[in-house]
């Protein structure tokens, strides 16, 4: 049974025919507003700050200095804070906040991450202003724009006196860009506060459009096939005691890959890495391998690595079961085994995060920056959010800083989106408490 259940009607009712309730800003949604728009210039000065502290997921003394940033912020509006050393799957850590008041509303579980692509190696390390809407620079948009929009929604619930009445965690983690092992370790902050919570919120930047927001998000795991045929001089290939040989097969299982499951919708599979020859070797750990292989000589080995994108956890299953069968369907005189290696899971687009969106929407529209439209998933990649899957009885990501060219030095973000954002999360919160 639910911890926490909208009642169902009512909610419809609202946002079907909107109702006055949300047909304008009340009294503590006008204090919000008009706390962010004077607090903007500090905030802004607070995402430079951030910015211009490296965190590249493996510089663990820049990830935690980031969090050291952060934590007297989380502490001077009444969240108790603390890090979780990560040690134990090879990462930094995480910064855990978390507020317990007293209030009947439902729990929320507040996504964010403090690590970017760029280790201290990069050349691209500063915050740059380039004209009064962008500026660019490592993690502007992904994702410490949304860290800096998370708390500016927060303070302003502060500054309205509804904060205390919340309960709320913050988990910002510091090894999405680069997850550490295992994951049940790495992400059990996440999975930890999902199980407590009834509502997880990921602060992302989307597909960096500030018109529509994420209500699921695809999986990311692996695969991996080895491939064997029989060895022999390439004149007696296709023999029928000696086969096709190990690159054949391996090119047989590729293509029926591609026949049999490109027609499903958000579904991907792609093969990243290919070896074939006599003889192959291959480091999991550089992503790297070797062959050696003559012309002349049928190839007695393969392997190819690969990574696989659904929707749901369904429609990962239906794929891997077809690839199995594939693999398993060998060319005289070889064989094949696949195995699949488990990442992030999928959010599967519910009900549930539909109708959160919905709320996300109405807010939206009645602070004048028009509705907010589901992502599709084939434009986002995988997020820490998805880790609450089937935990939380709603879920909702993007709502983080705007912008364009994520994980490149090309990195631009929209600044004009961070009061905007900050002002629709804001609303949704308290909209989501507001009985």
């Amino acid at each position: 049974m639910s911890r926490f259940t909208f009642n169902a009607a009512v909610l419809s009712l609202s946002m079907c025919c909107q109702l006055p309730a949300f047909a304008q800003l009340d009294s503590p949604e006008q204090a919000m507003v008009a706390f962010i728009d004077s607090s903007n210039g500090a905030a802004e000065e607070l995402l430079i700050e951030s910015v211009n502290i490296n965190s590249g997921t493996m510089n663990f003394a820049g990830v935690r200095a980031v969090a050291d940033h952060m934590m007297p912020h989380f502490e001077a509006i009444g969240f108790d804070t603390r890090w979780e050393d990560g040690a134990a799957f090879g990462r930094a850590g995480h910064l855990i906040a978390e507020m317990r008041g007293d209030g009947e509303g439902p729990k929320l579980l507040l996504i964010g991450h403090l690590d970017t692509v760029f280790e201290p190696s990069s050349p691209f390390q500063n915050f740059v202003r380039i004209d009064a809407e962008r500026a660019t620079g490592p993690g502007t948009t992904d994702m410490k724009g949304g860290n800096i929009i998370m708390l500016q929604a927060l303070r302003a619930l502060n500054a309205a006196g509804l904060l205390q009445d919340m309960d709320i965690t913050v988990v910002l983690t510091g090894d999405e860009e680069l997850s550490g092992d295992p994951l049940s370790l790495s992400k059990k902050a996440i999975i930890d506060a999902a199980e407590y919570a009834d509502i997880a919120i990921g602060f992302e930047d989307g597909d960096g459009n500030p018109a529509t927001a994420n209500i699921s998000r695809r999986g990311s795991s692996g695969w991996t096939l080895n491939v064997k045929g029989t060895p022999a001089h390439s004149s007696q290939v296709f023999r029928e005691d000696i086969g096709p040989g190990a690159i054949y097969e391996t090119a047989r299982i590729l293509l029926l890959f591609l026949e049999n499951l490109q027609q499903e919708e958000n579904l991907t599979f792609n093969p990243g890495r290919i070896l074939g020859g006599s003889e192959i070797t291959h480091d999991t750990e550089t992503s790297s391998g070797t062959a050696f292989g003559k012309n002349n000589v049928v190839a007695e080995s393969a392997l190819v690595t690969g990574d696989l994108r659904a929707v749901s956890l369904e429609q990962l299953e239906r794929a891997r079961s077809t690839m199995r069968e594939i693999v398993a369907a060998n060319f005289p005189h070889t064989s094949a085994q696949i195995e699949f290696s488990d990442g992030y899971p999928p959010l599967a687009p519910t009900d549930g995060n539909a109708d959160l969106l919905r709320v996300y929407s109405q807010a939206s529209a009645d602070l004048g920056f028009g509705s907010v439209a589901p992502v599709n998933p084939r434009l986002a990649g995988a997020a820490d959010v998805s880790f609450t899957s089937g935990l939380v009885e709603m879920a909702i990501d993007g709502l983080g800083l705007s912008g364009s060219g994520g994980h490149t030095v090309d990195e631009t973000a929209l600044m004009s989106a961070l009061p905007s954002q900050s002002k629709r999360a804001a609303l949704l919160m308290y909209r989501l408490y507001k009985k």
